[in-house]
């Protein structure tokens, strides 16, 4: 996830960059917690927040507090009129949302694929629903950047996709056809590690530093890394890619390929088979499994798959586990629906499959933003420049 160089720390842009990265990750801020928490005196946290709000970038107001005697610390914010454009092209829809620096969503569609997108279909529809926005909803807003979580191989540095197999997309510089059809700048990179960014941030892996993320989504597993607190890429960019890796299936039950990747053999197209679902999103998807899950009366085909599904994902993990020792495992997307309905029976195959040392003190936790999570990582990825040095306007 590429950014600009941070300035040296104690500067005035680091310090700038320090207070706008603490209301932008963790809200609202008096001046006097700033203060404690930056270990600044008030008078350089007054001119750099003052510094900020010229920029645009953060707002200030005095709270009004009934009683009170004295003036208030003034409570800064990150703005909602900073946004970026967060984009999550799938197989089955393009999910499509502008995303305050404040962390609101302005504005969220979901567009559904008649068929497999094309990069240039992509990029025209981001150009038009920016057009559309503005005359709405966007109409006051500054767009910082556009950020856009691919399910593939993505070579983040210029926002190349190496390969996308299911979007059926290779070397595309999707980055540029973008900045080309907006005017506005354009990074990419993989979904599913933009995903582990924002859970680590402000989801299921908040305060945990070494995390596995799996993301189940229409095109199928992907994953991302969190090591000692930094994203892990790999030497290429393309680390995480555990739906690729081969499962330990002992059972020829829990069997649905001769010798399939983690993907064919754990996949939501299954699982909207058995719900007899032709496509859905992952919240309608969760809701039918869990209600059949829960009724009393689920189908076979439903019971099978929601028991089977999670043996072979206990055994992928338990290998994740083995290789890299994670302080906690994150499931996204259809994993997440999985992992509620099948925690117990998950977390006993882990603990059974792995090495019990590496699996000590081990935690499952299903993704916390939900369907939020692809389009705050993409967000994240496109607020990265400005987060790591404002810069200052006059």
């Amino acid at each position: 996830m590429p950014t600009s160089p941070s300035p040296a720390p104690g500067t005035r842009p680091h310090n700038r960059a320090r207070i706008l990265r603490l209301v932008h990750e963790d809200g609202a801020q008096s001046r006097a917690a700033l203060t404690e928490r930056t270990g600044l005196n008030r008078s350089t946290i007054a001119d750099l927040v003052a510094e900020l709000v010229r920029q645009g970038v953060v707002d200030e107001r005095v709270p009004d507090v009934p009683g009170r005697v004295g003036r208030p610390s003034p409570v800064v914010t990150a703005s909602a009129q900073v946004v970026a454009i967060a984009v999550n092209p799938e197989v089955d829809a393009i999910e499509i949302a502008a995303v305050g620096l404040d962390r609101s969503i302005l504005v969220r569609e979901r567009l559904d694929n008649q068929d497999l997108p094309t990069p240039d279909a992509v990029a025209a529809t981001i150009a038009d629903r920016i057009a559309v926005w503005r005359e709405g909803p966007l109409a006051t807003v500054r767009i910082q950047a556009i950020g856009i979580a691919v399910p593939g191989l993505v070579r983040s540095s210029d926002g190349v996709v190496r390969n996308a197999p299911h979007l059926a997309w290779t070397d595309v510089p999707l980055a540029q056809l973008v900045r080309s059809a907006t005017g506005s700048p354009a990074v990419v990179d993989n979904d599913a590690t933009l995903g582990a960014i924002a859970e680590h941030r402000y989801g299921a892996g908040r305060g945990i530093d070494d995390i596995g993320y799996l993301n189940g989504g229409a095109a199928g597993i992907g994953g991302g890394l969190i090591i000692h607190g930094r994203p892990v890429a790999g030497a290429g960019g393309y680390a995480g890619e555990f739906g690729q890796n081969r499962p330990r299936i002992t059972a020829d039950d829990d069997r649905r390929t001769s010798d399939g990747v983690l993907e064919a053999e754990v996949s939501r197209r299954l699982l909207l088979d058995a719900v007899g679902l032709d496509a859905a999103d992952d919240e309608t998807l969760g809701a039918e499994l869990s209600a059949a899950d829960s009724s009393g009366a689920t189908s076979t085909a439903v019971a099978d798959e929601i028991t089977r599904q999670p043996h072979v994902l206990a055994s992928a993990l338990a290998n994740a586990v083995n290789v890299l020792n994670p302080a906690l495992i994150v499931p996204g997307g259809f994993l997440a629906t999985l992992a509620d309905l099948r925690a117990e029976q998950i977390a006993d195959d882990v603990s059974a499959l792995a090495m019990t040392e590496s699996a000590e003190g081990l935690q499952i936790r299903p993704a916390a933003l939900g369907p939020d999570r692809l389009l705050i990582g993409a967000a994240e990825l496109a607020f990265a420049e400005l987060l790591a040095d404002p810069g200052e306007r006059s």
